[in-house]
């Protein structure tokens, strides 16, 4: 041990020293900051250095320390950093975002992925100016999104920027583009800049921004967004819950202020939560607010904070009874605690919902309660219990979901919530252990509350990891792992007690899978825990049978668990190692004896604890060390027969796996033969030099004598791992071997000699493709030992090419890739678990599960030697110079192969010549530079030097070219260069031979593409060949870019590294995947260097070689050109310009003479890839585009119609405007400029101080000024030039071109054209349908901006920024001091006459403002300007009498689709737009005309057609008429009002009602009721009239009623009337009307309901006084009592009164229906809780009653719907007294059966649903009623009661239930022993058989009762395994005393021991041992007939 200990002290020395700064000075600042990093969390010294560095915690990994290479230094990437920072700058100032600022963006991003830190000040003022454009107003919103992302990336991570200390954002900025879209009624026209943003992008933004608002702005955020509160248009009360959640900041609030304490508002959002009763929305957003407040305050001293966390008891009880309802779980009969009606009015605040896959709402709640935890809910004594006691109290309450047998729609939920929980107290406990939370010390968690929470969630894990869902089991594992890693004593004994039995195969087989995955999560705890690691061998044995070619799924988890222990466990026989302890040798325990016994005696421990928790195992106690320590040295003596054992059934897999049919199909065995490799790599690295000897041997051997055809890759993939680990040793081992089977192979079998067709591979020629992918995979990746093999090697690769043919021949190209790659790649070729070091010292068993430290590595790398290199050019001269000669001559005239076009001889050597090529050349990639001039003409620092390149040589002439070109797009951008330790000299001559080897390559590619073109151009295998090489010499320099190397390594690490993560914990891998790591690193530095160059002679030639194959006649051809186009565009700078001309060309030419391919390769290329965005950027190509485009439409041909249809959106893109103009604050922009140190730079190409960019900007701001004005000239005379080819086109085409011409020419300038007015207006009323829709679309957008310009005074700035003016608006001041003003307001929307009118609904129904918005009653109009004017007269012109009958014809007809059939809003503003224009005059139609057509259209009212049209053209006058004069005001009412009233009096029809409600809504939504008073008075004058007999009339009168109340809200003053008059007949005849005057009685009274504080102080005062939970809403006013009691007074009158039995309706039955659908509605919205006071008493008997009513079975479930609905309203503490004492009254009292029978339903769900809020007292009482309900002299209220008691006792919490339990198991005990059945009288003078006395009856209930009794006990626990120690017992019991009872006795006791025995199938072999021998025997007499007695 003495060693052992010693180098351990080494380490920490080593560790300590590298922490305080004694390591090199060259380390990047990231990881050991100035030298001083004293303390865990890293608080500087000095302080400034924290400052200057922009993060709070130092990064784990120290990245470039571990580079084989010098690195630059910090200072030098700053530096970087501050030039980009300028370019940023210059670009944002002048007005350059794309490509400018975007580009700069992109670099900045790319710097930030070599993990480079930023310094604080850039990160603060980068994040400030990304914010800024993320909003700007006036930026194209698609750009925008750029800068969201960024602003996002920036603030990703919490430690980089301290909320507060460091940054505080304005939340203005966004709450004002968030307003726009949730809040429309604000702004007076929808047609704003804003409303074209992705409302998602915004409240993602508001995710990130939200931790950096100050929360000294909440009282400013409660003033803006409160007064927005109404529930009487609910829509607004949700947009103000979704603002808090996404904007409220929820940081601690500064000391010294108490008004912003949580507590300070936390009652008045507690009181607004339960205004929305029944939302599962608002329950989400509520908790997901208090959830961050809980995290966020949990560290702020000045938060008080008790055992609820911040809140106080009953906000907790009401939260977690909240919780209990949104988990959704089924109770009983009872329905959903929501109510889909409520959640459906939330509107447009559905857009302000978070991303449910993000934040799912189980995160919310784990967050809040672990959050909340501390210390003081440790105390249980206290009545208000603690989080920790209310979570076990939730989960011991729905446990029993947990089981898989008992699984639906909540299965999910409570896995993911179980998980979170877990996840989250990992993660605060780790971050508490290493200090990066600090919070006040009685805030912290302690063991005794981790030790808690474990147990509490510990039972139903167990349950959870046999779940039947995928999801599910996934989640119920990760929580296993974490509660493992807090606990491993408690949860390991468990763990194991299930996975012994599953592994040896005891049940059933999906037990052994869930085993299996479970031990991967456990192996890391497990390895590092005393006692339990000595299982982990014996565990391994146990998993081979796991690998089983018959069942793939279970193979892979074995595999995966074997890869685990590997990672954490070396294979080491610890037996042979020495250990000296004390100066003596201790005997060593030979073989593995002592481990198997040992291990055998505990797995039967495990198997007799009966505990099912396998309590009694403590190992830490009964275990010393010395002995543990001699069990795991022996339980590793096994090893190198697992291995023999594991090697051997790999084998058997891979002998019997299928044909692997495709390539890449995801099937199981594709994974197997994935997981293989991942699986070897840690094994064969983890193995002891014995043990890898032994395994190289059995690999060896069975790769010589096995040809295994469809396991080639995973074996080489195997090989590979072998050769990696040690590669000396294995390629001694096996190349020999490999090349003379090669040999022999091609030599003696003639294998490869002969060409092959297809893809199959010839029996013959599979051993040589078996040895040769195994020698390539032997040689990829395992270092310079390969050159003791090169003349071998060189010389085999020689034989192959010149012997084989076929597909052999592509092998032997990948082979000569591979070994290329070998010698040239830098990267790492350390797998090692362990350190050198600790190697060589020998290891023990402390080394197990032990990882190292990421700072203190030692990687061994490999980087190209000398030799290597020459071998490698050598390599490549001979086999690329070989394909370079060889395909000349083939395309040569004398062509050594005949080109004879019969045989494929020819086409087959051009192919694997040109693989070969391409081959070659991405295996030697590493050696190609791109800043050769070879490859680039010159670089940026060249142009720099020899003047700048001439590429605006013609700026003078301002109508240039140029100017509609990219602007910037083509000049050389700098790109930064980081060290990646190129290998060669860039002066020696291999330098130069390599990249003249480059040149001649692609010289000869392009001959090769001539040729071909010229004479086999249907050849379609070459061509592929050709351009998959031509895409590789592009894109494949310094880096193998075409194998995706970067995304494949990050992939795989990632897969790896998941399973190791733990939250709170960074970087705790095994030491294998921390060099993966570093070696990943070092490919993300070549990948970074590859920034697209600037184009060669030869690039440009081949460029255009690609184009031409891009329009190929052969869609294959076209395909591979196209791809590889791609991506070379993307790497070469000035491609895009140079390739487009062609392309437009070709397309030209195909649209000429209809050639569809090349038409389609054209559109494909052009529009469908990255050359669409450079076009609509570049005026130059753009218009020849779109006009060759309309002319593609007419192709007659379904595949390109499909194309062009999907094209047009690109086409669309083009058309738009350009943005004019973007606001940003200049000082946000030039903070960003770098600090400079004094010294100048002089960097090229960038000013120095911010004075000279300054002077720069003007230019560029003008160049690009003057550029948009050229291209939007040009956009002009294209519309101009559309729009006559218009009038004469196909309708088809014309729609597309329309749609262009649309977008060319509506600007907000000019509006538009006369063209397009022509076009647009005569358009409207065109005969074909989709052509007038298109056209009404446009001319509605043409009304609506000469609209919104004259709202935003005509300028464009204000449009953008959405200041807009309307006339009539005016501010009301508020006498808000005045006791009355409220109800005065109110009573003035009784009368017609207004000073102002209130549009919107919410000023003054939750609280006034100083201020509310109205409108003047006269009306004021809009001054247009010139502009306006002139376009308003164009069209008025047009408008004549024609026009108008011509557009009302089309109106009335019939729609093509039914969905289209209902009222049209485009028609209706069409019209409205019309008659605004008729009444200034503008128009030749006049006011009359329209009358006349009006009543044409509407004819004689018979179609449902004609109404539609006559409501769109009514709806349109009434709107219109609101801005009118006055007299013409008049006018349109006097004509419109007698029509609509006649209609609405006798036309109304069940076809048509839709579209008049259309009607009412539009006239009255979201508008002043006084603005259409006589439509409202005259529908509120509406009474019943009982004679009639037209139902319909009068209900769809009340319909309209209703929807006019619903529309109007809490402003409709005109109900008293009505309500007498609805009351006097709640017995109407007609069910159609009853149904209709219940849903109005409901809405009259909800909006009766307002609070109107008087200001937001009032509010916040009063709810705090009132109550943590504020007031209660909803109260019933004394009338509104008086009301319903007279009601059911009523109601009971006339019960009475009906005959018993009667069947004809009576008025009981009606007049009951008709309360009862005003009930219903009114329970099933969110003033549900007005009624709760009336429950108890006034309501819970009548229902009872009608349910009695068999004679009306509709009256019947109406009732019982109502009924059931009562336990399900959300009552307050306290306030459900009275209905549980009503309930109790009612099952104990009442004398109907049926009633008892059905209070039961309610008692289960009440009970249920207030687990938290109902006191101990009242759940006592109810269980005491429902079990003396057993009996009950009915048999159904008996069983009811049996039901309920068993699910009354599940739910409860622990302790209360043990102590229920124990008392009714003895009632009902003592009630069977006391009351015997009496022995049976035999003999002469028995009893006849009959009747049984009265006594006999007693006797029996009272037997039944006690059984029933026991029953529920037993059936209150289905699924607990093993059984509670009580039930054997309660079971021997009832088998002893009851079985053999007569009748319903004997039958329940059989019931209830067969349903024991059926639920538990599963789990019997453990539940068995909970019973006595004697149990089981009592049992077994019962009811199994035992075969053995």
């Amino acid at each position: 041990m003495a060693s052992a200990t010693e180098s351990r002290e080494k380490l920490a020395d080593l560790l300590h020293g590298h922490v305080n700064g004694c390591a090199d000075d060259d380390l990047s600042r990231a990881t050991s900051p100035g030298g001083t990093w004293h303390g865990v969390n890293g608080d500087a010294a000095d302080g400034q250095d924290f400052s200057r560095l922009g993060r709070s915690q130092p990064r784990k990994f120290p990245y470039t320390k571990y580079l084989p290479y010098e690195t630059e230094s910090v200072q030098q990437r700053e530096e970087d950093l501050d030039e980009m920072i300028k370019y940023l700058y210059v670009a944002v100032a002048s007005g350059d975002f794309v490509p400018g600022a975007t580009h700069w963006t992109r670099e900045i991003r790319g710097w930030m992925t070599l993990k480079f830190d930023l310094t604080r000040r850039q990160r603060l003022t980068l994040v400030k100016l990304y914010y800024e454009l993320a909003l700007a107003p006036g930026l194209e919103y698609s750009v925008a999104e750029r800068f969201a992302s960024m602003f996002m990336v920036l603030t990703k991570r919490k430690h980089y920027l301290r909320p507060r200390e460091d940054l505080i954002l304005d939340w203005r900025p966004l709450y004002k583009e968030l307003k726009v879209f949730v809040l429309p009624s604000e702004s007076s026209t929808q047609n704003t800049y804003s409303s074209k943003r992705n409302v998602r992008t915004l409240t993602k933004i508001c995710t990130f921004a939200q931790l950096f608002f100050d929360p000294r702005e909440i009282p400013a955020m409660l003033e803006e967004f409160l007064p927005y509160f109404s529930m009487s248009f609910s829509e607004h009360a949700f947009v103000v819950t979704g603002l808090f959640n996404l904007m409220l900041p929820t940081s601690p609030p500064p000391p010294d202020e108490p008004k912003l304490q949580p507590q300070h508002y936390l009652p008045t959002f507690f009181h607004l939560w339960s205004t929305v009763n029944r939302s599962m929305t608002t329950d989400m957003r509520f908790i997901d607010v208090f959830s961050r407040l809980a995290r966020d305050c949990l560290k702020a001293p000045q938060v008080p904070f008790s055992e609820h966390g911040i809140f106080t008891g009953e906000q907790s009880s009401l939260i977690f009874t909240a919780v209990l309802r949104m988990l959704e779980i089924p109770v009983g009969q009872a329905t959903s605690p929501y109510s889909a009606t409520v959640d459906v009015g939330a509107g447009l605040a559905v857009l302000l919902d978070r991303d449910q896959r993000k934040h799912p709402m189980s995160h919310s709640i784990a967050r809040w309660i672990v959050m909340s935890l501390s210390a003081s809910c440790l105390d249980d004594s206290g009545e208000p219990r603690g989080i920790l006691r209310d979570l076990e109290g939730l989960i011991q309450g729905i446990e029993t979901f947990f089981h898989p047998s008992n699984s639906g729609a909540w299965t999910k939920t409570l896995a993911q919530l179980v998980y979170y929980l877990a996840d989250f107290f990992v993660m605060r406990w780790n971050r508490e252990l290493s200090g990066e939370y600090e919070f006040p010390e009685e805030r912290k968690l302690t063991p005794a509350i981790k030790r808690r929470f474990v147990l509490c969630l510990r039972d139903v894990i167990f349950m959870g990891i046999y779940a039947k869902s995928g999801t599910a089991m996934n989640y119920a594992l990760s929580t296993l792992q974490g509660l493992t890693f807090l606990e491993p004593q408690l949860m390991l004994p468990g763990a194991l007690q299930r996975i012994y039995p599953a592994m040896q195969g005891l049940v059933e087989v999906h037990r052994m899978v869930s085993s299996i995955r479970a031990l991967q999560v456990l192996t890391k705890t497990m390895a590092r825990t005393k006692g339990f690691r000595c299982h982990l061998t014996s565990l391994l044995g146990l998993a081979l049978p796991g690998i089983d070619a018959n069942d793939l799924d279970k193979t892979m988890h074995s595999l995966a668990f074997i890869q685990h222990v590997a990672y954490n466990i070396p294979f080491y026989d610890l037996t042979k190692e020495k250990r000296i302890v004390d100066d003596e040798e201790r005997e060593q325990p030979s073989g593995t004896g002592l481990a198997l016994q040992w291990v055998a005696a505990q797995v039967d421990r495990l198997a007799e604890d009966s505990s099912g928790t396998g309590a009694s195992i403590d190992y830490e106690t009964e275990l010393t060390d010395a002995d543990e320590e001699m069990v795991v040295r022996s339980s590793t003596a096994g090893l190198a027969d697992f291995i023999t054992v594991f090697l051997g059934r790999v084998f058997t897999l891979l002998q019997n796996l299928p044909d692997a049919s495709r390539v890449k199909s995801g099937s199981p065995e594709e994974n197997v033969v994935n997981t293989l490799p991942a699986a070897f790599s840690p094994l064969l690295a983890a193995l002891s030099p014995e043990l890898y000897d032994l395994a190289l041997q059995q690999i060896a051997k069975f790769v010589t004598n096995h040809v295994v055809h469809q396991a080639r890759d995973a074996m080489a993939f195997i090989c590979n791992a072998l050769v990696k680990v040690s590669p000396k040793k294995a390629l001694a081992r096996l190349l020999p071997n490999l090349i003379q089977s090669i040999r022999t192979e091609i030599a003696d079998n003639g294998a490869g000699s002969t060409r092959t067709t297809g893809s199959e591979i010839l029996p013959r020629d599979r051993a040589l493709v078996w040895n040769i992918s195994l020698l390539s995979m032997c040689v990829v990746h395992v270092g310079s030992d390969v050159l003791d093999w090169q003349n071998e090697l060189f010389d085999i690769a020689v034989y192959m090419q010149d012997t084989c043919k076929g597909i052999p021949l592509v092998h032997v190209s990948n082979f000569v890739h591979h070994l290329l790659l070998n010698l040239t790649v830098t990267y790492t070729t350390d797998y090692s678990i362990y350190e050198q070091q600790t190697i060589e010292r020998g290891l023990t068993p402390e080394d197990w599960g032990q990882y190292v430290d990421p700072k203190s590595l030692n990687i061994k790398w490999h980087s190209p030697n000398q030799q290597e290199i020459d071998f490698a050019i050598r390599l490549f001269e001979s086999q690329g110079g070989r394909a370079i000669e060889e395909l000349n001559a083939l395309i040569s005239s004398e062509s050594p192969v005949k080109r004879d076009g019969t045989g494929k001889d020819w086409s087959d050597e051009i192919s694997r010549n040109l693989t070969l090529l391409r081959l070659v050349i991405s295996g030697l990639s590493r050696f190609f530079r791109s800043d050769d001039e070879s490859i680039t003409p010159y670089t940026y620092q060249d142009a720099q030097t020899n003047g700048h390149i001439d590429h605006d040589h013609n700026m003078d002439d301002a109508d240039s070219a140029f100017d509609l070109g990219e602007s910037e797009e083509d000049t050389i951008r700098k790109s930064f260069q980081y060290a990646t330790g190129y290998p060669l000299d860039v002066d020696s001559p291999q330098y130069e031979a390599v990249h003249r080897m480059r040149r001649t390559a692609g010289e000869t590619l392009h001959k090769v593409h001539l040729f071909l073109i010229q004479h086999q151009e249907d050849d379609v295998p070459c061509f592929s060949s050709l351009y998959v090489a031509y895409r590789t010499w592009f894109i494949d320099v310094g880096i193998e870019r075409s194998a995706h190397v970067l995304d494949r390594l990050t992939r795989l690490l990632h897969a790896d590294t998941h399973p190791f993560k733990v939250s709170g914990t960074r970087k705790e891998y095994p030491r294998p995947l921390l060099v993966r790591r570093a070696n990943l690193y070092n490919f993300a530095r070549l990948r970074y260097n590859e920034s697209p160059r600037i184009a060669s002679e030869l690039d440009k030639t081949l460029l255009l070689d690609l184009a031409q194959s891009s329009v190929s006649v052969y869609t294959d051809i076209r395909r591979t050109a196209q791809s590889a186009s791609e991506s070379a565009v993307k790497c070469i700078i000035g491609a895009k310009p140079l390739i487009i001309p062609p392309l437009l060309e070709a397309l030209e030419q195909a649209v000429a003479k209809n050639d569809f391919p090349r038409i389609k390769g054209a559109i494909f290329s052009l529009l469908f890839g990255s050359l669409a965005k450079p076009i609509s950027r570049n005026w130059k190509f753009a218009p020849r585009l779109v006009k060759l485009f309309i002319h593609v439409t007419e192709a007659d041909k379904p595949s390109i119609q499909k194309l062009v249809g999907n094209a047009s959106f690109q086409i669309q893109d083009m058309t738009k405007a350009m943005d004019r103009i973007v606001i940003l604050d200049p000082n946000i922009v030039d903070a960003i400029w770098p600090e400079s140190d004094g010294s100048p730079r002089h960097a090229r190409g960038v000013p120095d101080t911010i004075e000279d960019a300054k002077a720069e900007v003007p230019a560029k701001k003008a160049k690009i000024k003057r550029r948009r004005a050229i291209v939007e000239k040009t956009k002009t005379e294209l519309a101009a030039e559309l729009v006559e080819s218009i009038k004469t086109s196909h309708w088809k085409k014309a729609s597309r071109t329309a749609a262009m011409v649309i977008g060319l020419d509506y600007r907000f300038e000019t509006i538009a054209s006369d063209g397009m007015l022509d076009l647009v207006v005569k358009g409207t009323i065109d005969p074909h349908p989709q052509l007038r829709a298109l056209y009404a679309g446009a001319i509605i957008a043409i009304f609506n901006l000469i609209q919104t310009r004259a709202l935003v005074d005509h300028k464009y700035e204000n449009y953008v920024l959405d200041k807009q003016q309307p006339p009539d608006r005016i501010a009301v001041p508020v006498p808000r001091e005045d006791p009355d003003w409220t109800s005065k307001y109110l009573a003035s929307f009784a009368k017609p006459e207004a000073e102002y009118y209130v549009d919107s609904d919410y000023p003054g129904w939750l609280v006034w403002k100083s201020t509310m918005r109205a409108f003047e009653t006269s009306p004021g109009s809009l001054d247009y300007d010139n502009v306006e004017q002139t376009i308003r007269g164009k069209i008025g012109k047009m408008l004549d009498r024609h026009w108008f009958s011509t557009y009302f014809s089309y109106m009335k007809q019939e729609p093509r689709d039914a969905y289209a059939d209902r009222f049209r809003m485009s028609s209706s503003m069409i019209v409205s737009y019309g008659l605004e224009l008729m009444s200034h005059g503008l128009t030749v139609a006049t006011f009359d005309d329209i009358k006349d057509l009006t009543k044409a259209t509407y004819g004689d009212g018979s179609d449902k057609h004609q109404h539609r049209a006559t409501a769109e053209i009514m709806g349109a006058m009434i709107t219109a008429s609101e801005d009118f004069e006055p007299d013409l005001q008049k006018k349109i009412w006097e004509y419109v009002f007698p029509i609509v009233r006649k209609i609405f009096q006798d036309g109304l029809t069940p076809e048509n009602i839709g579209y008049w409600s259309t009607f009412v809504s539009l006239v009255l939504g979201g508008k002043d009721p006084r603005r259409s008073w006589p439509l409202v008075d005259w529908l509120a004058s509406f009474r019943l009239d009982m004679e009639t007999n037209a139902a319909f009339k009068e209900s769809s009168k009340i319909t309209l009623l209703n929807l006019v109340i619903g529309t109007v809200g809490w402003h409709f003053q005109l109900e008293k009337p009505i309500v007498e008059n609805f009351m006097n007949h709640l017995n109407h005849p007609y069910k159609g009307v009853r149904e209709v005057m219940g849903g109005t009685l409901s809405a009259i009274f909800r909006t009766r309901y307002h609070e109107s504080y008087k200001d937001i102080e009032t509010l916040l005062q009063s709810q705090k006084d009132a109550s943590s939970i504020g007031t209660r809403p909803f109260e019933p006013t004394p009338e509104f009592k008086v009301r319903v009691s007279d009601v059911f007074f009523q109601l009971e009158q006339w019960r009475l009164e009906r005959p018993a039995g009667q069947q004809t309706p009576s008025p009981y039955t009606q007049g009951s229906k008709t309360v009862l659908l005003w009930l219903d509605t009114t329970l099933s919205y969110y003033d549900c809780t007005s009624l709760v006071s009336f429950f108890p008493d006034t309501f819970m008997e009548p229902l009872l009653h009608m349910m009695d009513i068999k004679e009306d079975p509709e009256l019947q479930s109406l009732a019982y719907h109502v009924f059931r609905h009562l336990p399900n309203i959300s009552h307050r503490s306290g306030e459900d007294k009275k209905f549980v004492d009503a309930l109790i009254r009612i099952g104990r009292k009442s004398t109907s059966w049926h009633q008892r029978l059905r209070i039961l339903i309610n008692i289960q769900v009440i009970y249920f649903r207030h687990l938290f809020l109902m006191p101990r007292s009242q759940q006592q009482a109810l269980l005491d009623c429902v079990s003396d309900m057993l009996q009950d002299v009915q048999l159904e209220v008996r069983l009811g009661a049996a039901a309920t008691i068993s699910g009354m006792v599940r739910c409860s919490p622990l302790a209360f239930r043990e102590q229920t339990v124990k008392t009714l198991q003895k009632r009902f005990t003592d009630t069977l022993v006391a009351n015997p059945l009496p022995k049976k009288q035999r003999g002469p003078n028995a009893p006849p058989p009959g009747t049984p006395t009265p006594e006999q009856a007693k006797l029996v209930l009272t037997r039944h009762s006690a059984v029933l009794g026991l029953g529920a006990l037993v059936q209150a626990f289905p699924y607990t395994s093993p059984p509670p120690a009580w039930l054997p017992e309660v079971l021997a019991t009832l088998s002893r005393k009851a079985s053999n009872d007569p009748g319903m006795v004997g039958k329940s006791v059989k019931t209830v021991l067969s349903d024991f025995k059926k639920t538990r199938q599963d789990t019997w072999h453990i539940d068995v041992k909970a019973f006595e021998q004697e149990q089981l025997e009592d049992l077994e007499g019962v009811l199994w007939k035992s075969y053995f007695a």
